[in-house]
């Protein structure tokens, strides 16, 4: 009885050894080799800011959570105050929508002849298809005043009393006989389900990444998010808290990360019902159709006298107009300059252009008017690539670069080098003979809006850094245009980019830059391209002019 008791023991205590030093063993290894924990599911803490992770096992580590950042606060704040701003919105059938024709359109206080300067009062009330007053607001409309034979057109701020009832006050800027129009873009309804699919998804488009080692190429998905298994290249600013990844292709390294292409996916967050309220015959709708022509007189009216145009001026709604084909300022006095002055005033300038395409039409239209400015090659490739304008006799530089990720089109494009503008703002040291020219909006419209909130954000952020250390540099801001009125509307309606319109205004107010209001401009014009014609880019350049000349 004593020897089993004796052998017992030692077998249990050999056992227990045993047993001690497969964990010891377990625990070295572990520390050393992450992936043959993750194999085994043993919980390993996740380094978050490496080139390339595992994306098959995730461990969230064992530490206290973070207190949101500041920029997370401000993101969370504007989202709160836009998901006020469009409420979900009942949508049982079509007959219970906005219907343009069942609404009425009034002029409060009708006069046979207004006088030039004269505001014009139009109350909007809502009723749906089967005629029965709308009692909430949110519907997308466009206003727009013009007069073709004169080439003049403006546009016109929309105030919602949230009940169905719309005030639109026209300001009467020339005299002549003047048309209104009030467009119905969208029905609340529409807007109510526009805003819900776009947070709902960041997959509408597909990004194919191609990678490039020596002859060798192979193409993988990339994205703001994947959800993939495949180990990933990460390529984030930790700073600003910017990512995008790419599935690592097999036996080639994250940095081969060469060119990118897109295409749009066939999905949608819009159900069948919803899908009808964007049918092309829905989509704006004329809302004024029995008031004749405006008349307008001078009056012998005077005008009063505006200080030169300068960055940090508060920009009103509309900011100006159209007239003889020319843009005219209502806040400022926009002074037409001549090619002579141009050259002066550029004499010694460096221009940098950040953003999308609707700036790169700046780059082509200079040299069409001033001769002196040539291309330098960089030896670049495709459209997309930075182009870089010189004049070295007058010692003027002048440079479009496209602004990073998103970026959306079918032609194959170069990502070495590029950065985020936050980074390109960093680079620039700044002086008074520095003008940086900024525009984003239309690349982001397919996405959930934080990424454009965060982007705008740290722009804003990066400006700051820059008057830090030059206050004397010139900023301005070019709002994104209006574009094709029957586009793609769940992936690139205007309504997306109106919301990013008001985002952008709100970040930017009380900051000492310019604003060129592209989207008030190309509605005064009634341009409905995301290229605007080149008429309208040379007004764009001339307000730009006033601002650093």
């Amino acid at each position: 009885m004593g020897l089993f008791s004796n052998t017992m023991g030692r077998k249990m205590l050999l056992m227990l050894m045993s047993f001690l030093v497969v964990v010891w063993i377990n625990y070295i290894i572990c520390q050393n080799s992450t992936k043959f924990c993750s194999d085994l599911k043993i919980p390993t803490s996740l380094h978050l800011w490496n080139t390339s992770t595992k994306s098959s096992y995730v461990k969230t580590p064992l530490s206290p959570l973070k207190p949101p950042t500041e920029t997370e606060l401000r993101i969370k704040g504007i989202m709160e105050k836009l998901n006020q701003l469009i409420p979900p919105r009942p949508f049982t059938d079509m007959n219970t929508t906005t219907s343009a024709a069942h609404s009425t359109v009034t002029i409060l206080t009708p006069q046979d002849t207004y006088c030039k300067g004269d505001q014009l009062d139009i109350l909007v009330e809502m009723r749906n298809h089967l005629g029965h007053r709308k009692e909430y607001g949110g519907d997308f409309l466009r206003a727009r005043m013009s007069s073709t034979a004169l080439k003049a057109g403006a546009s016109r701020k929309v105030t919602d009393f949230n009940n169905g009832t719309y005030l639109i006050s026209f300001t009467l800027f020339w005299e002549g006989q003047v048309s209104l129009s009030l467009l119905l873009i969208h029905p609340s309804e529409g807007v109510s389900a526009l805003w819900r699919a776009r947070n709902q998804g960041y997959d509408r488009i597909i990004f194919k990444g191609k990678f490039v080692n020596g002859t060798t190429h192979v193409f993988t998905e990339c994205g703001h998010t994947l959800n993939s298994s495949a180990e990933l290249c990460e390529y984030l600013d930790t700073r600003d808290q910017e990512a995008f990844y790419c599935v690592r292709p097999q036996h080639m390294p994250c940095e081969a990360f060469n060119y990118m292409t897109t295409r749009n996916r066939d999905i949608s967050y819009l159900t069948v019902k919803e899908k009808s309220l964007f049918h092309r015959s829905s989509v704006g709708v004329e809302m004024i159709k029995h008031l004749k022509h405006i008349n307008v007189s001078r009056c012998n009216k005077t005008e009063k006298i505006k200080e030169k145009c300068q960055v940090g001026m508060k920009i009103p709604v509309p900011g100006g107009y159209t007239l003889d084909g020319k843009w005219i300022t209502t806040f400022c006095n926009q002074i037409q300059l001549n090619t002579i002055k141009i050259n002066g005033c550029l004499k010694g300038k460096l221009i940098y252009l950040l953003g999308d395409s609707t700036l790169r039409q700046w780059i082509y239209y200079l040299p069409k008017v001033l001769k002196s400015l040539k291309f330098f090659d960089l030896h670049g490739t495709g459209v997309f690539k930075k182009h870089l304008l010189l004049d070295a006799e007058r010692h003027i530089q002048i440079q479009w670069e496209k602004h990073s990720h998103p970026f959306i089109t079918l032609q194959l494009y170069s990502v070495i080098g590029e950065n985020y503008i936050p980074r390109i703002i960093d680079r620039i040291s700044g002086d008074k003979n520095t003008a940086i020219v900024i525009t984003l909006g239309q690349h982001f419209r397919p996405f959930p809006i934080d990424i454009f909130i965060r982007r705008v954000i740290n722009i804003r952020k990066a400006i700051e850094r820059l008057f830090l250390r030059s206050p004397a540099t010139k900023v301005i801001l070019k709002m994104e245009n209006i574009r094709e009125m029957h586009t793609d509307t769940e992936r690139f309606g205007d309504f997306h980019g109106y919301i990013q319109y008001l985002i952008t205004k709100d970040i930017f107010s009380v900051l000492n830059v310019g604003v060129i209001d592209a989207w008030d401009m190309t509605i005064a014009y009634g341009t409905n391209t995301v290229h605007p014609p080149d008429h309208v880019i040379g007004n764009q350049i001339d307000l730009f002019f006033n601002y650093i000349c």
